[in-house]
């Protein structure tokens, strides 16, 4: 039995209900489907037209234009997004992979995002009728200020996504940047609209932490609470390790962020997606409510994870728990 949520019953806007498509998003997605397959782009298209959410899209960026702080902090991310790469140097700088990743650690240091990882590229993290030619893919993770992040779903939560979004952005155009100068080719991947790239995958594979039943990635030290961007690149980055501190096992037996879910779009136990057996949100449920909180982000700020401190705590605490496990 859920606890008493404030925001239950959630009755969606008319308005949006008659743009609603007659596919639904879990199809789209590959819910039930037991052969594996590429993602299909569901949302965050950089063409709406082109998906059959767009209209609901739209819908997304027409209640958030209402709200001059978020147009102010739209554009400042638009103007990062536009801004040139320095041209590609003639001689490309030579290193060992293992120095290459480690040169990265530099931008976490100057503050320029929380986290880095590096994995090599997949077909399977690539949207169809897309294609990525790079060999490299750096993932990078920028953490909301939890202070901000808790007031969910109220518009100072959403402010704060934009804000971490423009921080993911910069921090891509930086690392490209340098690449370029590097003598490197590379590319800036940023959110929420990535194009080409399904970032979560990559993301878990380079060692960020492991997916939550709220359908985000969970990091000991992160939280839920953060957001990626990425670069593309074939220079020769070492792949970091993908990462288990037991969330998983944890996600199993919590429900803080099911009970706090609105539109109930979590479910209990995992389920076949594309033919891989996961924790996953039902889209057509989270959207309406999304959309009209210009982003919702109630079930990373509950998420026991997220909170300051918590974390590296939980994961000691489960590892001492592994250990006594294996000992039997």
């Amino acid at each position: 039995m859920a606890r008493t949520n404030p925001y239950r019953p959630f009755t969606p806007d008319p308005e949006q209900l008659a743009l609603v498509p007659p596919v639904s998003g879990n199809d789209v997605n590959g819910l039930g489907e037991t052969e594996k397959r590429r993602p299909t782009m569901v949302y965050w298209a950089p063409d709406p037209s082109s998906i059959p959410h767009g209209d609901l899209q739209r819908y997304f960026g027409g209640r958030a234009s209402q709200n001059p702080a978020f147009l102010e902090k739209r554009a400042i991310r638009q103007k990062i997004n536009d801004a040139p790469l320095p041209p590609v140097a003639d001689a490309p700088v030579q290193r060992s992979p293992d120095d290459w990743t480690a040169a990265l650690d530099g931008f976490v240091t100057r503050g320029d995002c929380e986290k880095l990882g590096v994995a090599d590229m997949r077909p399977d993290w690539v949207f169809q009728d897309h294609e990525i030619e790079q060999s490299k893919v750096i993932v990078i993770g920028v953490q909301h200020e939890y202070d901000a992040i808790k007031a969910a779903p109220e518009s100072r939560a959403g402010l704060e996504v934009i804000s971490q979004y423009t921080r993911a952005a910069a921090a891509s155009k930086k690392i490209a940047g340098w690449l370029h100068e590097q003598g490197w080719q590379a590319e800036a991947v940023t959110g929420p609209m990535t194009g080409a790239l399904a970032m979560i995958p990559p993301a878990l594979a380079c060692g960020f932490g492991e997916l939550g039943k709220h359908g985000s990635i969970i990091n000991p030290e992160l939280g839920a609470s953060f957001r990626l961007s990425a670069v593309l690149t074939d220079a020769p980055f070492a792949p970091t390790p993908s990462q288990d501190h037991g969330i998983d096992g944890f996600c199993q037996n919590c429900r803080i962020c099911e009970d706090a879910c609105p539109p109930e779009a979590l479910f209990q136990v995992k389920q076949t997606v594309r033919g891989d057996t996961k924790w996953y949100v039902d889209f057509d449920k989270c959207l309406p409510f999304f959309n009209e909180t210009q982003g919702c982000a109630i079930c990373i700020a509950v998420c026991p994870w997220s909170r300051p401190g918590i974390g590296p705590n939980l994961a000691a605490k489960l590892a001492r728990k592994r250990e006594r496990d294996a000992i039997g």
